[in-house]
């Protein structure tokens, strides 16, 4: 891939390094205090066949007060109001940070790039978002990366019926202290109970990506988003 470039104020945006023009897109989300340079190293890591020209997405979080960190500003798709199990989230804020991640897809869309050929990715935080952002998409998108991350908005959402059959591969840590393992794979199964296909993925991690893991997801990237 080629060297990360500014797209507009919010994101940073890695094109494919074989100059081709782009056929393929993932938007990834960062978690919560980070920035889209969190996951720029990911992406010669995954080591995807220069037959796909892929487009990353790496959208920064605006600066916010997050209540369960004593009000503190930082980067954050939302405000986390209380960090029990029930995760209580502001879902007015998660929503408008889903809608910005359908401009992105939009974008992409004008662009050229056919909409079953993006696929929405995000870590903890970020995968909050994208749960909702993907399944709420009116038009067929490529799958859904969930990664360290919980389903925040499965009692409130309104699926698209566009999407009702969107691949989700959802991974997660077996020693994760931020986002407990029971809460990814809650979320994992009532994607399941809804109807859609889902894989769970367990690797022996705290919150955090590991080697094994980046092995797996270039493989499941490149089989999404191989041309027929």
């Amino acid at each position: 891939m080629s060297d990360a470039t500014s797209h507009g104020p919010g994101e940073l945006v890695i094109e494919p390094s074989s100059g081709k023009p782009a056929n393929a897109c993932v938007i990834l989300l960062h978690g919560l205090g980070a920035d889209g340079n969190d996951f720029k190293p990911l992406v010669p890591a995954l080591n995807l066949p220069s037959s796909i020209a892929v487009r990353f997405v790496l959208p920064h979080a605006p600066r916010m007060p997050v209540t369960v960190n004593g009000g503190m500003q930082m980067p954050a798709w939302y405000d986390i109001l209380e960090m029990n199990l029930g995760r209580r989230v502001d879902e007015t804020q998660l929503r408008a940070s889903a809608a910005r991640v359908h401009r992105l897809i939009d974008a992409e869309i004008a662009a050229g790039i056919d909409s079953r050929r993006i696929i929405i990715a995000g870590f903890s935080q970020g995968g909050a978002v994208a749960y909702e952002a993907a399944l709420t998409y009116p038009k067929p998108l490529g799958g859904l990366l969930a990664l360290s991350t919980y389903f925040a908005t499965a009692d409130s959402i309104t699926p698209s019926e566009a999407n009702r059959e969107l691949v989700i591969e959802a991974h997660h840590g077996s020693m994760d202290p931020v986002v407990p393992e029971s809460l990814g794979k809650a979320g994992a199964e009532r994607a399941r109970a809804m109807g859609y296909p889902v894989n769970f993925r367990r690797y022996p991690m705290p919150h955090s990506l590991c080697p094994q893991q980046v092995a797996d997801i270039g493989p499941w990237l490149a089989d999404r988003l191989t041309q027929e």
